[in-house]
């Protein structure tokens, strides 16, 4: 077993997870270290890696806006969930939307120009992903109209016509502390006005059966009259790695490093980064960002097989977030790209190289939009909600079963 340092390192690098008790230690679980270790190891006796499916289908039934290339309705779908509705705007994604699934009900427009009052009272969920924009609404207070011009305003107004039970937006994390956190709050407050109530948690991927680090920010607005409890995501006690996730992998078309660069790159090893190269080539690759603070980890980075993937960006050889292959001097291929969010091989991209993994990048992993669609399924069931733990990122005391306890 590794010395408590090392399960500390694993934790920053959100790799596994722990909690604070009452007394403000900081507790692990030994049997998920255990399994952890294992998989960097390599003695995980399965491959964990797999697209999840429902082993039955449910009535209920969801409008999506803002649908990109599908990750959230290929992963409600796999739920057991019904689509009623799409809405998408990006030519490139309503030809990969329309090409895998000719029998949904595609409606390439402005959400803006949708009237969507025809599904009141007959839609279970609306969902979708919309930008964080800001909107001025400081000292106003007026409702819905502080949101107009914005995707958010679309949003709320497609709930205010369907009323739907559920109404389920997922965002960056970051939305969390936009304006101070006045912008989250605005939008609650809408969702409260329009009659729902509304509870919110950070869910990572990692955890939920996507070998890729990534945090999104879910909200869950319940129809007050329908006394729903919500139901998040609860994690799980493993990871699955990179390895697995790209283990007979089909090949695909993907971009290439200039020869510059690749040579560059080939002087970082498995899991590195620019602080792996020598000195001088530091400050000729990063410019000015050399000398700039912060960990920079993005810089020049190589994956590695026996961790997750690190959150997946519009492209995977951009300068500040390069995302490498862990053996091959290379990027990440398209086909590589939506394995790490979990799109299954037979699911095809439409578009240019980039349009492609512009759309893969943007998506949400279909195996957490799937554990998402689960928990919507069991609050429309009135199941009883299963207490979530939030991720605490202040650095406490550490306590370990059979380690004495450590502070760092």
């Amino acid at each position: 077993m590794s010395p408590p340092q090392d399960v500390f390192t694993w934790e920053k690098k959100q790799l596994i997870k722990s909690y604070l008790d009452r007394n403000k230690n900081r507790i692990f679980n030994l049997e998920e270290i255990e399994e952890f270790y294992r998989m960097r190891s390599g003695n995980r006796t399965e491959n964990r890696y797999r697209i999840l499916h429902a082993e039955h289908q449910s009535h209920f039934t969801a409008i999506e806006l803002f649908a990109g290339a599908g990750g959230l309705a290929l992963g409600f779908e796999n739920a057991g969930l019904q689509h009623k509705l799409l809405v998408e705007v990006d030519r490139s994604c309503i030809e990969t939307l329309t090409n895998n699934r000719p029998h949904w009900h595609v409606v390439g427009e402005d959400v803006a120009k949708i009237d969507f009052s025809e599904f009141r009272h007959q839609v279970d969920i609306v969902s979708g992903g919309f930008p964080c924009q800001a909107f001025s609404h400081a000292g106003f207070r007026r409702g819905l109209e502080d949101a107009r011009g914005t995707l958010f305003f679309e949003f709320a107004r497609c709930v205010r016509e369907v009323k739907p039970p559920i109404a389920i937006a997922e965002n960056v994390k970051g939305l969390l502390t936009h304006h101070k956190g006045e912008t989250l709050q605005i939008m609650l407050e809408i969702l409260e006005d329009l009659g729902y109530q509304t509870d919110y948690h950070v869910v990572r991927a990692q955890f939920l059966d996507v070998p890729q680090k990534r945090e999104r920010l879910l909200i869950v607005a319940t129809r007050k009259d329908l006394n729903l409890q919500p139901i998040f995501p609860a994690e799980k006690s493993y990871s699955i790695s990179l390895g697995e996730a790209l283990q007979n992998c089909p090949p695909s078309a993907g971009i290439q490093y200039n020869d510059r660069k690749r040579q560059i790159m080939k002087l970082v090893p498995p899991g590195g980064n620019w602080r792996d190269l020598p000195v001088d080539i530091q400050k000729d690759y990063m410019k000015n960002s050399y000398y700039k603070g912060g960990g920079r980890t993005g810089f020049a980075k190589r994956l590695a097989w026996d961790e997750p993937a690190l959150t997946l960006t519009c492209s995977p050889a951009q300068t500040q977030t390069e995302r490498c292959h862990p053996q091959e001097t290379r990027p990440l291929t398209v086909r590589e790209y939506a394995r790490i969010q979990t799109f299954p091989d037979t699911w095809e991209f439409a578009g240019t190289i980039s349009a492609q993994y512009k759309q893969i990048g943007n998506a949400i992993p279909v195996n957490l939009a799937y554990h998402i669609g689960r928990c919507a399924i069991a609050t429309l069931n009135r199941e009883t909600p299963q207490p979530v733990r939030q991720p605490e990122p202040t650095e406490l005391q550490l306590t370990i079963p059979g380690f004495e306890s450590s502070s760092f």
